[in-house]
């Protein structure tokens, strides 16, 4: 096994007792010894992402990372892991050591979808198998029609579905995610029966909607956002606790009478589940002060990115209510993966 150096003798000494200490009670020692007092870090954090490079989630990620290194000194590497409904990267970090410096950037499907939609058994536990860190971000889904929908709320939308003698349709950026069970909640609080329409990714769900071969669509706000201005696009609605900055001509869905349409599409970060409290509370910190600064914030504000700065123990309450919540969603639907 491997250990890092130690910055004092007295911090060996401490470290020493602990193996002997631990050998001796029959401890496992699996996991990384680290003394209380020890610096942290002192080379590069990984942060495996489910995504590939180049998306603006990535961008946001990359550019904390700068701000890492310039106040830690160490660098933070993004470790780009896309496939798998994020599988591939979530069992890549739940087999790391727990030492603070392997991260997994987590998601709504990863952690609270992905557990209900799935046949066959996790290659990880998403209460057991991670450590939540602190969140990273959020962002608003909308719910958007194409231009020959005649609607420009949520009512007329629903008056409109309902009247039609052929099948309505709505685009997701995916199967088993919010963009889809979005939907599912619609039609369930609506008695809609919207038809789901599944696509590889957002820019084809965009594509289809624009060329009017989907009615509407449920999709991050800055991916139509140029196509309402443009007017072929309208946003009927947003899920996001108020109205966004860069649409606030647009009533939320909680405003149209629909609190169980305010979705978050969030991510955040979580270690290994061996890993120190000590080390994940100075990850917390050192994380967190970058989103709670000004610049971040100000870039962030163009890409409807809001940061989401929180204690451990905060974002593990949070996934708990939104493990509670999509459960539910998803049993709804009657949706599952077969493989």
């Amino acid at each position: 096994m491997r250990f890092e150096s130690v910055t004092s003798s007295s911090s060996a000494r401490r470290r020493l007792l602990q193996l002997a200490s631990a050998a001796v009670i029959g401890v496992s020692l699996t996991a990384p010894v680290f003394a209380a007092d020890e610096a942290f870090p002192v080379r590069p954090v990984h942060v495996y992402v489910p995504f590939a490079a180049g998306n603006t989630l990535d961008n946001a990620l990359r550019q904390v990372a700068e701000e890492f290194r310039k106040n830690t000194g160490q660098p933070m590497i993004v470790e780009n892991k896309p496939g798998g409904a994020g599988i591939i990267a979530a069992q890549t970090v739940a087999r790391a050591p727990g030492d603070g410096y392997s991260l997994l950037l987590v998601n709504t499907s990863m952690l609270s979808i992905n557990p209900y939609t799935f046949k066959k058994k996790l290659p990880y536990d998403t209460e057991k198998s991670f450590k939540p860190v602190t969140g990273f971000l959020s962002s608003t889904l909308v719910l958007a029609v194409n231009k020959s929908v005649p609607a420009t709320n949520v009512a007329e939308f629903a008056r409109w579905a309902k009247a039609q003698k052929t099948p309505v349709t709505y685009a997701s950026f995916t199967a088993g995610n919010s963009s889809h069970f979005a939907g599912v909640i619609l039609n369930e609080k609506l008695g809609l029966d919207l038809v789901h329409v599944p696509f590889n990714g957002t820019p084809p769900a965009v594509q289809n909607l624009i060329g009017e071969q989907v009615h509407a669509a449920f999709i991050p706000l800055t991916a139509v956002k140029q196509h309402v201005e443009s007017g072929k696009v309208k946003v009927l609605g947003v899920s996001s606790a108020k109205r966004s900055d860069l649409l606030p001509n647009v009533a939320t869905f909680t405003e149209q009478g629909l609190p169980d349409m305010r979705i978050d599409i969030w991510s955040g970060f979580a270690a290994p589940a061996s890993t120190p409290d000590f080390v994940v509370n100075r990850l917390n910190e050192e994380i967190n002060k970058i989103l709670r600064s000004d610049d971040i914030r100000t870039k962030w504000r163009e890409m409807d990115f809001e940061p989401m700065p929180l204690a451990s123990r905060e974002f593990g309450a949070f996934i708990r209510d939104e493990n509670a919540r999509w459960k539910k969603v998803v049993e709804v639907s009657g949706f599952k993966i077969e493989d």
